[in-house]
């Protein structure tokens, strides 16, 4: 009786635990979103505008991670294949470390110093990460080259549909 009370528990506290797909797929951004800010490596402030706009007339791949998710680490080398696979188009990686010392130290271990780093300064909860419904990471999104969202929602960069949506873009 303890074991199906224990697994029923772990089975409840793991269903409200994972990924949600959203309900609604998003296609642009809320003024509230696009105004969050964040800091890059040297702690300059930046707001998903800038970032949106210094990628404009480029296909964008959005990936949130953080140094101490072990789904994010597990798909890493999966995210670096698809970089790698797609070198005419720009990666965003915004990070939700907890502190500017953990972002620091996560982009030294994972060797991430050579990418376009941002982070959440505010945290988890902040407007952008509440617009785009972010309950879980890794998360990837693409942004067409006018800013819209043409694939609001992945969960790893093996998903079949972020290299389509690319290649459907670059057409």
């Amino acid at each position: 009786m303890r074991k199906l009370l224990l697994i029923f528990m772990i089975g409840i506290f793991g269903l409200s635990y994972s990924q949600k797909v959203p309900t609604v797929l998003k296609k642009s951004f809320s003024k509230e979103a696009l105004k969050q800010k964040l800091e890059d490596e040297e702690g300059k402030t930046i707001t998903i505008q800038q970032i949106l706009d210094q990628h404009k007339g480029k296909v964008l791949v959005i990936d949130f991670w953080a140094g101490w998710c072990r789904d994010c680490l597990n798909a890493l080398p999966k995210a670096k294949e698809l970089e790698e696979n797609n070198k005419n188009i720009d990666f965003v990686f915004l990070s939700l470390d907890r502190s500017k010392e953990g972002f620091e130290k996560s982009l030294e271990r994972f060797d991430m110093k050579n990418k376009e780093n941002y982070w959440f300064a505010s945290g988890w909860k902040n407007d952008f990460n509440n617009y785009v419904d972010l309950n879980w990471i890794p998360r990837y999104m693409i942004i067409d080259q006018k800013s819209a969202i043409a694939k609001y929602y992945a969960i790893s960069p093996e998903d079949p549909e972020i290299q389509q949506t690319i290649n459907n873009l670059l057409k």
